[in-house]
């Protein structure tokens, strides 16, 4: 089954949340907003995640280089974008 993670970007932690291909939420933390950090738990995790969906503002260039670095797919999001979809 297919894993999905979604991180929400601060300065100091980001929240990252994974759910399944049907939606469940099966993972959810706070982690320090470095690209080491995120790409150390995202690859401890006992699944691999398919595509993650980093949110885009002042750290998402330095965060995406960095998980794409470690061969994660990657796509970033403009909230107010994500926030209009239905």
């Amino acid at each position: 089954m297919d894993h999905y993670a979604g991180i929400d970007v601060s300065v100091k932690e980001s929240s990252v949340c994974v759910v399944d291909a049907k939606g469940k939420v099966v993972r959810e933390v706070k982690i320090a907003s470095e690209p080491e950090a995120l790409v150390r738990y995202l690859g401890e995790l006992e699944f691999p995640v398919s595509l993650i969906g980093l949110e885009a503002g002042p750290l998402s260039q330095w965060l995406h280089a960095g998980l794409v670095a470690a061969r994660f797919e990657v796509v970033l999001l403009e909230t107010r974008h994500v926030k209009a979809a239905p």
